[in-house]
Order: structure tokens, then sequence, then C-alpha cells
């Protein structure tokens, strides 16, 4: 029972120590802070670095010296008999070779002096490791642009939401008025169906609306690594995100290319690709070894080898090899034109990016001058739809508009609304990805 209470104890307090870690409220800023410690594929991220750092070291450590040891028992069973001729009458006797059971212990030690592909080996794990470097790197503009993403669209759903009901609210009361209108045989019935078409279209949208709001927290909750269901708090709002990332300055920063994160991988590989040509050469040179080797061994018809009394025999060896490769019937040539023709590929593959990532900064640049001046644009249509749905509704109940016009009006009007939120979120979506492109982040 003890126990029991014991970890019940230490369970609640796990608990409560594991939920102080959740946050309960984030601004954009502080989601991505927090992504880039948690969102999953991050943390994979940075452990591919650390793993490409034990690499480098295993690479290094295998061209120092090795230590190796061993103990050999052996217990003849039946021994091996040699016919001899011990008397020289022609006659052979069995004899006996050694002592039945017999044990050696050794050590020895082995140092490469000289090996190409050794030499090769290292650049290759540096390289790997600035590799490893770059996809982390990538990996973080990546988890930035999708929680962004991930948070525009959750507050997408906020802001529409209330104006959903917001608008509810006004064709609820207008329905309420025009019926009572109606009773008493001063409006058509026509007027009072059309508000109901358009009350029912919007109740529709924001139960819609609802369901794809949990959508978004959840996608939200992954992208930054909470768990799906976790509820969190947003403290910025749209419309003062979409004016501090309304950036002209951002459309004339300096494309420079060969230090974006494409650029770099590209340059990586291409690095990588003339190591391996390296590599395939060096195979073509000589490699040279040493060691050192020292042990001891024992001899005995009985298994007599801990007594003190054991005659021990030492020995010791130095050698050095040499190992020269002379012909391989075109084998290493052939693996050395291999490698540089991948070379070439790489150095083609290079260029090649490089011109699709000017052409993707290119793209960005408009896609985000487009968005801004949408949702200029946007701003500009929705005051006019407001003020077009204002007149109907003012026109309709002093009698002189007609139902259709007002629901076309309120239509117009919330189809407005939409269009207004959806070019904000654009704005903050498009300058993410020109970031993103540009490798380059740049705070207003």
């Amino acid at each position: 029972m003890k126990n029991t209470l014991t970890l019940l104890i230490v369970f609640f307090i796990y608990q409560i120590g594991f939920s102080q870690e959740q946050p309960k409220s984030l601004s954009l800023q502080e989601a991505i802070d927090f992504a880039l410690e948690n969102n999953r594929t991050a943390i994979n991220a940075t452990k591919d670095i650390e793993a490409a750092k034990q690499q480098k070291w295993e690479t290094t450590a295998s061209g120092l010296p090795q230590i190796s040891a061993g103990i050999n028992y052996q217990n003849a069973i039946k021994q091996q008999v040699t016919p001899v001729d011990l008397n020289g009458d022609g006659i052979d006797e069995d004899f006996v070779l050694g002592d039945p059971q017999n044990i050696t212990a050794t050590a020895t030690l082995n140092q490469k002096i000289f090996d190409g592909s050794y030499l090769v080996g290292l650049q290759s794990a540096k390289v790997f490791l600035e590799i490893s470097k770059n996809a982390k790197t990538k990996t973080d503009l990546e988890v930035r642009k999708s929680v962004i993403d991930a948070y525009g669209n959750v507050l997408l759903a906020e802001e529409s939401i209330e104006i959903l009901n917001r608008n509810i609210e006004v064709l609820e009361k207008n329905l309420f008025e025009t019926n009572k209108i109606y009773e008493n045989g001063l409006e058509e019935e026509e007027s009072v169906e059309q508000l109901k078409i358009t009350l029912s279209s919007v109740e529709s949208q924001l139960n819609n609306t609802n369901r794809l709001k949990t959508l978004a927290y959840q996608m939200l909750n992954i992208t930054i690594g909470l768990d799906l269901n976790s509820p969190i708090v947003l403290t910025d709002d749209l419309e003062n995100l979409t004016t501090q990332n309304v950036n002209l300055n951002l459309l004339t920063v300096e494309e420079s290319v060969e230090n974006t994160i494409d650029f770099l991988i590209a340059e990586n590989d291409k690095v990588s690709k003339e190591l391996l040509v390296k590599l395939e050469k060096s195979k073509a040179l000589p490699t040279l070894n040493a060691f050192i080797n020292g042990g001891y061994a024992a001899y005995s018809d009985t298994f007599s080898f801990a007594n003190s009394s054991q005659r021990w025999i030492g020995s010791s060896v130095f050698g050095v090899s040499l190992d020269i490769p002379i012909f391989s019937s075109g084998m290493r040539n052939a693996a050395t034109q291999r490698a540089k023709i991948n070379l070439e590929k790489a150095e083609t593959e290079l260029t090649e990016t490089e011109q699709r990532i000017k052409l993707q900064i290119a793209s960005a640049k408009s896609d985000y001058q487009f968005a801004i001046e949408d949702y200029q644009n946007k701003k500009e249509n929705l005051a006019l739809a407001e003020r077009i749905e204002t007149k109907n509704q003012t026109k309709f109940f002093e009698g002189i508009g007609s139902s259709f016009e007002l629901r076309q009006a309120q239509t117009q009007l919330y189809s407005a609304q939409q269009e207004l939120l959806q070019a904000m979120l654009d704005v903050i979506n498009t300058k993410a990805t020109l970031e993103t492109a540009l490798n380059t982040i740049i705070l207003n």
C-alpha cells in the first residue's frame, strides 16, 4: 500500500511538471519558437546532426591506433599422433605432438600509416556533417512556414465565426421585423422566405466553419509539437498580423542565390560527388599499415593454468604490410569514370537549382506584391459592400426596395467579408513563402 501511494505521488508530481511545460497561450512568434524546439521533424533533424558528428568521429577514429586482445584455449580430446622412425630401424613409432591443453593470450596494436581512402573519408565525414546542418536549416524554415500557415488558418476560422455570428444576429433581427410587417399585411411572403434562405445559408456556413476551426487547431498543435487536442489560446489577431507583414522593403531585397539553403544543399551534393571521384582514384594508391603484437602461451597435460607454478612463454612481433594495387582489368578505371559522370550530373543539377531558385524568388515576390495589392483592394471592396448593404436594407424597410435586391446586397457583403479575410491570410503566407525562398527572416 505504501509503495502504491508513493507511485501515485510521483505520477501526480510528474503530471504537474509536464502540464506546466505545455503553453496555454501563444503569439505567432512564440508558436514558431516553440515549434523549432518541439516539432517532431525538427527534433529528428537535430538528431541527424548529432548522428553526423558521431559518424565524423567514427571515421576519424578508424585511422587512429586500434588495440585488440584475445584469449584462446584448446583441449585436445584426442591428440594427433604422428608416426616417426625414432631408432632408424625402419619401424615407425607413434609420436604425440605437444601437450593436450594450451592457452594463449595476445594483444595487438594496429596503425594505419598511409591509406588514401581514409583521407577522403575524413573529408567526406566533414561534408556529411555540413549536409546535416543544412538539412536542419531547411527543416527549420519549412517548420516556420508551416506554423505561420497553421496559425493563420486558426485565426481565419476564428474571425470567420465572429463575422458569421454577427451576420446571423442581423439577419435574425431583419427576419423578425419583416415577419411582423408581413403579418400586418404590409409585406409579401416572398420577402420573409428570401431572408430565411439567406439565414439558413449563413447558419450552414457557420456550422462548417466551426468544424474547420477544430481541425485548424489540431493541425496547429501537430505542427508545433503539442498533443492533438491540447487546448491553446492564440494571442495575435489576423488584422494586426497582416499589418505587421506588409513590408514593401522585402520586395527590393538583393537576391543572393548562393546563400539560399537549396543552393547550399545542391552545392553539398556536388562536393560529395567530387569526394567520390577522389575515393575511386585513391584505390589505385598503395596502403601501408603497421602492427605490433605481444602475448603469452602456456601448455600442460591438465588444466593447471591458474597455478602459480605454471610456465608462461612470452612472444612479441612487429610488422609492416604494404599493399600495392597493380592490375584490376579496368575495374578501378570504370569506377572512377562512373564517379566523374555523377559529378557532372551534380554540377548540372547545381546550375539547374540556381536557375530554379531565381525563378522561385521572382515568383514569390510577385505573389507577395499581388497579395498586398489585393488586400488593399479587398478592404475597399468591403467598405463599398457594407454601404451598399446598408442602403438596400434601408430601402427595403422603407418599402422602396425588393427583398431580392436586399438578399443580393447581403450575399455580396458576405463574400466581401470572406475575401478580405482570405486576402489577409494571403499576405501573411506569401511573405513567409518569400522569406523561405530568400532564406532570410526580416523583422518589421
